[in-house]
């Protein structure tokens, strides 16, 4: 990288770093570009730039969030094992990584802040679209899912799932409830087969 690409990565992490620390500390709502770019020591024309908007600062927060998360789930659809124990896996993953990374990135009064949670919880169904079509393809290929199912309907039904589960409150009880969608995910209303 030449002094220009390293000045801009530089500039977009401090960017990225205020604006979660607002964002923990003042909720999304409550929180200006001007205050990210007073915090972040970088002008206001600069966050547009690279970002181009306030909602696009929060798709950046769900990346960090999710990237730790989506390489375990990669590397689970690697292994050498069932395809239905990769599901368990995955799933066991995403319910377990996501809320201990939400957690640990925001806070309980960042959270309460519905603009912030509606944002943050589209985004991050955003960037796990893509592992999810990988799973279905491998599926269809193990002849685990219905491959007469389009993938794009199947993913319609996550997004529903996920829409569902995005409406959860953060509590005791949300991994309980998680646990309880995927079930629903996979074996439907009846049950095991």
């Amino acid at each position: 990288m030449n002094k220009y690409e390293l000045t801009t990565e530089k500039k977009k992490k401090a960017i990225i770093s205020s604006a979660m620390s607002l964002f923990n500390n003042k909720g999304f709502t409550n929180t200006s570009i001007k205050e990210i770019a007073s915090l972040a020591n970088v002008s206001q024309v600069s966050i547009y730039n690279y970002f181009g908007s306030k909602e696009a600062l929060v798709r950046e927060c769900a990346n960090i969030v999710m990237a730790d998360t989506l390489q375990k789930a990669r590397e689970i659809l690697t292994m050498d094992i069932d395809f239905l124990e990769k599901i368990e896996l995955a799933l066991s993953l995403s319910t377990e990584n996501i809320n201990l990374s939400i957690s640990e990135y925001f806070t309980n009064k960042a959270l309460s802040d519905t603009a912030l949670v509606d944002v943050l919880f589209r985004n991050i169904n955003d960037s796990k679209r893509n592992i999810y079509r990988e799973y279905i393809e491998l599926g269809k290929q193990e002849k685990i899912i219905d491959s007469t199912i389009p993938t794009n309907t199947l993913l319609d039904f996550i997004d529903a799932i996920n829409l569902m589960g995005s409406k959860l409150e953060f509590n005791d009880d949300i991994v309980a409830a998680i646990k309880n969608t995927h079930h629903l995910l996979l074996y439907g209303i009846i049950g095991k087969p």
